[in-house]
Formats: C-alpha cells, structure tokens, sequence
C-alpha cells in the first residue's frame, strides 16, 4: 500500500475552501465515504504555475466530472496487483504483437476491402491474417509438447498454468505474458477458448487430440487467492464475462475492499458491463464499507494515465 501517496493526494485538498455548512451537511448525508473530497469547491489546475504532471494529475481531485473520478481512482489504485483477468483476445494479440505489427488504421474503413487485403478491423487497429498463422505455428507445437506433459507426467492443465507457458515460450519483452510469468503473476482466463487460441485448440483436437484444459482447478485457484487475502482490490478495464468474473470471485469475502471501473457502458439496458459499483454492493461483490469508483471513458485514454500516476511512480530503477 502507497499510503504516502494517498495522504498527499487526500492533504493537497486542505488548500482550496470549504464548501459552506448547508452545502457540507448535505454531501455528508447523501455520499458514502468521509473524505475531504466532499468538503471542497470545484477548482482545476491553474496552468500559470507551469507544467508540473503530478500536480495536474491531483487537481484532477477538485475539478469535478471524469476528471474527479479519475483523482479517485488514483487513492483506489494506490491501495492495491496481484493477478490478472482477461480474454482469449488480450492473451492471443499479447503474443502475436511480438511476432508481427499491429498498424493503425481508421474506424471507418471498409471491411469488404479489408477482408479482401488479409486485414481484420479492431476499431482503428488492423491485423494481418498471417499473424493467425503466424500464432497458429506458434501454438501448435506448444500444444503437443503440453499434451506429452499431460500423459506422461500427470500435468493438469488450467488457462492460467496454459498462459504462465505462453509466457515462458514467448521470451519476449514486449508480451505481458511473459512479464506475468517471470513474476509469477497468474492470468486468468475462464473463456481461453473464445478466439483464436481456440481455432488452434480444435485444429490441435485433430492432429493430436486429448489435451484437456480445467476451469475447475482455475476456479479454486482464484477464489482461494481472493478468500485468503488481507484485502482485495478490483482494476476493471470495460466489462462483460471479466467484469462479471473478477466481482464474483469477491462474493466469497463479502466483497472487494476496492474498486475501479473504466468503461464507458451504460446502466439502462440492465447490463453486467453497465452496472455501476453500487450495484455490485447489493450483491456483496464490492463491500459496502468501500469507495468504489466508475471512471466513464475509453482505457486506452485513461487507464496510462492512471498507471503514470500509481504504480509508475513506485518502480524504481532495479525493478
């Protein structure tokens, strides 16, 4: 925990006025939590003081909107990683980066022409074809030899055991995988099959098959390392089956004590990825004596920025 951290952001409120009384009383009753936050006026960085980032990251606190959300997420983030969750499609373009680029392109283009040229559409970003194959050669034989593990030593494979190997094979300093797997740090992934890791799984299901992949053993893994910490906290980047995943894990232990979303779905249509935290709370996925914060807006904008102001700022040189 950066308490340090925390004190400084929650101390450089002391500098801007206090609200008046009627004001204060009011925002005591109607929000969760007893910060300062909800003493002050609105006030943003005063750019005449010239160009100090970690200055304008904590003015971010007063400034009202995302930007106060994010000053939150930031005193959230300080007090937690001990794992990772993600998707079949995070883990599958962490290691294909690092066998062929990924280029920019523009959201409006064609996907008839694309299709033609070998490129698939991520938003603004195209994929070649010949990385799936190029992923596809790297799988397969990786499969095999896991499989000879499987028969011959008892090895139960699980999606994090699966992906600690990627990042063992991949030897590359550019893949998350690796990095994870060098730091035993476990990803999870309870939908590994859901993309093109699993084109490969069922191609491999024919030329070698038996490979058996448990989600069980992962469930246990992950309820375990939820139930058995002193404290939990939850950076979810959008959401759908991950967002779902992560708070679920914390019904176990009554909640998560922290909790930041990034995502820009809405609550109208009653879906997961919608949900604010609140309504996490009501099912004691988040617990009810936690600050949760929801950040409105795009991660690859947001979530940088918070890293730059978190856990960026620990890391020192022998790291």
């Amino acid at each position: 925990m950066a308490d340090n951290d925390i004190i400084e952001y929650e101390n450089d409120l002391s500098k801007y006025e206090e609200v008046p009384e009627d004001v204060r009383k009011f925002l005591k009753s109607e929000i969760r939590g007893n910060t300062p936050l909800n003493t002050v006026k609105v006030r943003g960085y005063d750019f005449n003081q010239g160009i100090d980032y970690h200055a304008l990251f904590k003015s971010s606190l007063s400034t009202g909107l995302q930007a106060t959300n994010f000053g939150r997420a930031v005193i959230e983030v300080n007090k937690m990683v001990d794992c990772i969750v993600t998707t079949c499609g995070a883990i599958e373009e962490d290691l294909m980066k690092c066998m062929e680029s990924t280029y920019l392109g523009e959201f409006h283009l064609d996907g008839k022409k694309l299709k033609s040229e070998g490129l698939n559409r991520i938003g603004n970003m195209l994929i070649k074809n010949s990385s799936y194959m190029k992923l596809e050669d790297f799988l397969l034989p990786l499969f095999d030899t896991m499989l000879d593990l499987q028969k011959n030593n008892g090895m139960n494979w699980t999606p994090s055991k699966m992906i600690a190997k990627f990042g063992e094979k991949i030897n590359h300093p550019d893949s998350v995988c690796y990095w994870a797997y060098k730091n035993n740090i476990p990803i999870f992934s309870p939908a590994i099959i859901d993309g093109g890791i699993g084109d490969v799984i069922y191609i491999h299901s024919y030329k070698n098959p038996g490979l058996r992949i448990d989600t069980a053993e992962d469930i246990r893994r992950m309820y375990s390392q939820a139930l058995t910490a002193m404290n939990t906290g939850l950076i979810i980047l959008g959401g759908g089956l991950i967002k779902h995943h992560v708070c679920n894990a914390n019904i176990m232990r009554n909640g998560a004590d922290y909790a930041v979303y990034i995502n820009t779905a809405q609550e109208y249509d009653g879906s997961d990825s919608g949900a604010r935290p609140d309504e996490a709370v009501s099912w004691g996925k988040i617990s009810d004596r936690s600050n949760p914060v929801k950040i409105f807006g795009e991660a690859s904008l947001i979530f940088p920025q918070l890293v730059a102001e978190t856990f960026a700022r620990r890391v020192t040189s022998d790291i």
